[in-house]
């Protein structure tokens, strides 16, 4: 059989990072996904003991995390398992739920400020429509970022991930940089 080498979506060996004077925009391919979604008459489980946001929302739990994608259905992350089959154990968790692995189609990139709040708040002012004033740690929702359709979550005050389709990485990632780069000048 012939040597298989894994890319990341970005197509490197290794995942990008660029670091700036206030931010850091790193590629995460380490990030499982899944989505999970209420089977008609079904009750919301608790996967991982995992209770399910309601929408807006982002919560984490145990080594996973899950975000309200539309009704009755949430996207779920699991950090450090891309490589493992995710949605496999997600579906013993949720036997009564619909579940579809979701890793290879997406994009995370983590967004961490070093110093403090302002300067991710001024990222996001210039890339998307959200009302930053109302997007506390553990919001997400979806968005227009130029031309392309992601999700926006709040991990912490000096964090966020956005995720995106991954046959646009490339692009996302372009206008992430550029804007961080426009903010430094």
């Amino acid at each position: 059989m012939t040597d298989l080498t894994a890319f990341t979506a970005l197509g490197a060996a290794q995942p990008r990072l660029a670091s700036f004077e206030a931010l850091d925009i790193r590629e995460n391919p380490e990030l499982a996904l899944a989505s999970l979604a209420l089977r008609r008459g079904s009750i919301r489980p608790a996967p991982f003991g995992l209770h399910l946001p309601e929408p807006g929302r982002w919560v984490a739990g145990q080594g996973v995390a899950a975000f309200w994608v539309g009704p009755d259905q949430w996207m779920i992350e699991a950090e450090g398992r891309a490589e493992e089959n995710f949605a496999a154990d997600l579906k013993q968790a949720s036997p009564d739920c619909t579940v579809t692995e979701q890793t290879d189609g997406w994009i995370v990139f983590e967004i961490v400020s070093r110093s403090g709040r302002a300067p991710l708040e001024e990222l996001l002012s210039k890339l998307v429509n959200i009302d930053l004033a109302d997007f506390e740690l553990g919001r997400a929702t979806r968005t227009g970022l130029e031309d392309m359709s992601c999700f926006v979550i709040r991990r912490n005050e000096t964090h966020v991930a956005v995720m995106g389709a991954r046959s646009f990485a490339g692009s996302l990632w372009h206008a992430l940089e550029t804007a961080v780069s426009r903010l430094q000048t």
